[in-house]
Parts: C-alpha cells; sequence; structure tokens
C-alpha cells in the first residue's frame, strides 16, 4: 500500500481533497483508525492511503532492517566525531561499545506499527570504565534525511527528515558482555530518571549489524 503523505495530516487542505474525492464516487474509501482514509482502487496502479494524525505529525510508515540500519551508520559517525574531539574524555570509550538500540516511541512503533514516529531515540552502550563513567550529559543529533518518514514541522528547517537524538550509557559490564542481556539488566532495574523512561517503551538492537531488529525490551508495549 502507498501512504500518501501521512506525515502532513494535519493539512486541512489534503483531507478535504481526500474527502472530496469519496464525496464524488471518483474513489471509493473508508475511514479507519487514526483518521485514516484509504481506498480500493488505484493511485499509481496502488492502493491509497491518506492518515489523518493530527497536530503530533507522527509518520507510520513501517520501519524496516534498512532503516535501522541507517539508524545504526549514523551514529557510528556522530560517535566517532565525539571521540575525535574528546580523546582523553569520551574518547577513552573507544572499542569498549556493546551495542546501540532503537528506544522511546520509535522502538514502541517498530513492535506495534500503530504508534507512529516524531523523532528517532538511539542510545549507545559501553562498558564502564572503574574511573570514569560515560558522560551522560553528551546529546548527538543526525538527521535521517529525505525518506517515507518524512519530517517533523516543529524541528528547525536545516533538518530535511526525522531529528535522530543520539545518547549514551556506560553499563557496569566487562567489554565483550552480550548486548541485550546488558541493556535488559539495565532496564529491568532502572536507578536514574532516564532508565525508567527507557523502561516505559521499548528497545530494539541496532548495532552489532548481524542483530538487528533484536527485540531486547518491550516494557509495557502492546505487541497484540
Amino acid at each position: 500500500m502507498i501512504e500518501v503523505s501521512c506525515h502532513l495530516a494535519a493539512d486541512r487542505k489534503r483531507i478535504a481533497w481526500a474527502s472530496q474525492l469519496v464525496a464524488d464516487s471518483r474513489i471509493p474509501a473508508t475511514l479507519g483508525r487514526r483518521g485514516c482514509a484509504s481506498g480500493s482502487r488505484s493511485i499509481a496502479g496502488a492502493p491509497w492511503q491518506y492518515c489523518g494524525v493530527g497536530e503530533s505529525d507522527r509518520s507510520f510508515a513501517v520501519i524496516e532492517l534498512a532503516d535501522l540500519l541507517r539508524l545504526a551508520d549514523l551514529a557510528a559517525d556522530a560517535e566517532a566525531e565525539l571521540f575525535e574531539r574528546n580523546p582523553v574524555g569520551s574518547g577513552r570509550y573507544a572499542g569498549r561499545l556493546l551495542g546501540r538500540a532503537l528506544c522511546q516511541g520509535a522502538a514502541v512503533h517498530y513492535v506495534d506499527k500503530r504508534n507512529g514516529v516524531k523523532d528517532f531515540d538511539v542510545w549507545s552502550f559501553y562498558a564502564q570504565h572503574d574511573d570514569w563513567p560515560f558522560p551522560a550529559r553528551w546529546r548527538g543529533t543526525r538527521d535521517f534525511g529525505p525518506s517515507k518518514f518524512g519530517r517533523y514541522r516543529g524541528d528547525p528547517e536545516s533538518y530535511s527528515g526525522r531529528r535522530i537524538d543520539l545518547l549514551g550509557r556506560s553499563l557496569p559490564v566487562v567489554p565483550g558482555t552480550d548486548p541485550a542481556d546488558a541493556i535488559r539488566r539495565y532496564l529491568a532495574a532502572p536507578q536514574t530518571r532516564s532508565a525508567r523512561e527507557l523502561a516505559a517503551k521499548a528497545a530494539v538492537l541496532i548495532y552489532p549489524r548481524d542483530r538487528v531488529g533484536e527485540l531486547v525490551w518491550t516494557g509495557g508495549v502492546d505487541q497484540a
């Protein structure tokens, strides 16, 4: 099914257009949940769907493995820049990466395909040094770029696609610890506000590459 500008569903003119087509009986349609109108006849040779998602500007496009791999590559690029700028600080965590995970609302959407995506939250987890944790206040950003996910209109115009927020934590484990096990232990007994917020949603591995898409944590997410 082709999605027609789901991320611009608050645009009343487009909604009126879809409604007029239905009213004129040019394209028979049904109005589904989240205000999505869909039709059995085709636009460009395929069934169509126009989704109304209100002011949240969420995308309901399906997150695929290729999308997770792109997130992992962009996170690795940001990490390399960070470590290069701070070789005696955060740069000490080079070589200590356990894994990266897509978290928060986008991870929920990966699981249930209903939550929608406002932005992407990618967390990198490292094996902690005994004398110094990874700087918890660090936050990087990247632009996913033009894609089926569109962009969030509340972001600066410099973003051509969905914003990616990049964060990191060091965990009290040794290098080589299984990343899924380490992340689950971290979320099962959250000690900080950020950990509790992560535990309330979902986490999906995007690195290591051979485990991309592995569901690590579901919190209270309904998978039905």
